[in-house]
């Protein structure tokens, strides 16, 4: 069976219940006719075929009763995560919950109080504070630092900032919208911050099979052995294989008291899994899925550069560069425009439909992020919108 789809083929995804496409111009104002949709962070490409698969063989049995078994499931999470990462995985460790943006509500429930300050080091993934605040607890921002052009650590100004009312850390590793791969180093002096204010740590790693060519991204257990006693790993099919409709994710607690905590509460939340969602991941997980993963880093890297280098040539805009991910980070203030003009040029002018920066916290108010999953004339048309929109600064 070849899984490697033709990445070029345009998909029409309006009137398909599409969030992204669908949603665009109640949202954003930009037109579902004619507009370009580069925002909330799922794919424009069909999944490996084996994914598609296993979706055939559920629909011809016609059944579709309680999931049980989870042997093969869990054994491909243990492959995969093998495989690709060099992490060994204990089948007792890993929880199933329908997404990460729930697993994270989960470990925010399971492991704060009420009043208690979680960290984030922002800009950062909008949902992580929208959890935190509804939840009751504190959104604690620690900026991080940007020198030559990408963000860096700043752990003496964090620790200067903490109060001692903080419970937890939540990481998002290789960081949204970013695009920044943390290094084994960066890793460990994050560990030792936890440790040193008592912080457990969620390691959200969504995005860690979509690294590009050149780097290498870590996962924390493998970079920091000795924070498995404080360590919650977050990781996902969902957005390597573009299944994100299909809410499933995974909670990894190395911890049996962590465990425990976790086990408690997704008990208490009469959470089960979604049959459909295993299937998809079980056959995600696979040697189909390892090559079409490839395949596809590989065409997003061509995306980037095509972005990068339109992007790059319209003074007063840069773009972060890209080491994971297919979010592309664009700050705009070279152009000396305030956040609502360059966003109603983007948005009205170029008709592109991205993510605003200021939703993902401090340091992001001059910023816009655009999605690169999707065919590359559909990138190409977007730099092209792009550069027409901000012809006055050329």
């Amino acid at each position: 069976m070849n899984s490697l789809p033709n990445f070029d083929e345009r998909i029409e995804r309006r009137g398909t219940h599409s969030a992204k496409w669908d949603m665009m111009e109640p949202l954003y104002g930009v037109p579902s006719d004619s507009g370009i949709a580069m925002w909330v962070a799922d794919m424009d490409f069909r999944p490996p075929a084996c994914v598609q698969a296993a979706l055939e063989s559920m629909n011809a049995h016609g059944v579709y009763g309680y999931f049980g078994d989870d042997r093969a499931y869990v054994a491909a999470i243990r492959w995969w995560m093998q495989h690709r990462h060099g992490w060994e995985v204990a089948p007792s460790s890993i929880f199933t919950t329908h997404g990460l943006v729930n697993g994270t509500a989960l470990c925010v429930d399971a492991f704060t109080e009420p009043g208690d300050g979680v960290v984030l080091m922002t800009p950062v993934y909008h949902a992580f504070a929208r959890v935190i605040s509804f939840a009751g607890r504190k959104v604690v921002e620690c900026p991080l630092a940007v020198e030559d052009g990408r963000y860096v650590l700043d752990i003496p100004g964090w620790d200067a900032l903490l109060t001692g009312n903080e419970r937890m850390m939540i990481l998002c590793s290789p960081h949204n919208p970013g695009g920044r791969v943390w290094s084994r180093q960066e890793l460990q002096e994050i560990a030792a911050f936890c440790e040193r204010h008592n912080l457990i740590l969620v390691s959200d790693e969504i995005h860690h099979d979509l690294v590009m060519p050149g780097h290498k991204h870590t996962v924390m257990p493998v970079a920091v052995p000795e924070v498995m006693d404080r360590l919650v790993m977050m990781t996902a099919t969902t957005k390597t294989f573009n299944i994100a409709g299909a809410h499933i994710g995974n909670v990894i607690i190395p911890n049996e008291a962590l465990r425990a905590r976790f086990q408690r509460r997704l008990s208490a939340m009469g959470i089960s899994p979604n049959s459909f969602g295993m299937a998809m991941a079980t056959a995600a997980y696979s040697p189909e899925g390892a090559a079409w993963v490839d395949a596809l880093t590989g065409y997003i890297d061509g995306n980037r550069r095509l972005f990068d280098e339109g992007v790059n040539a319209i003074p007063g805009l840069r773009s972060m560069s890209l080491e994971a991910t297919y979010l592309a980070w664009v700050v705009f203030a070279g152009t000396g425009m305030e956040p609502g003009e360059f966003t109603e040029r983007v948005e009205k002018q170029a008709r592109i439909a991205v993510n605003h920066g200021p939703t993902f916290g401090k340091g992001g108010g001059s910023f816009l992020r655009f999605n690169l999953a999707t065919p590359r004339d559909v990138v190409q048309e977007a730099v092209e919108r792009l550069k027409g929109a901000f012809a006055d600064l050329q």
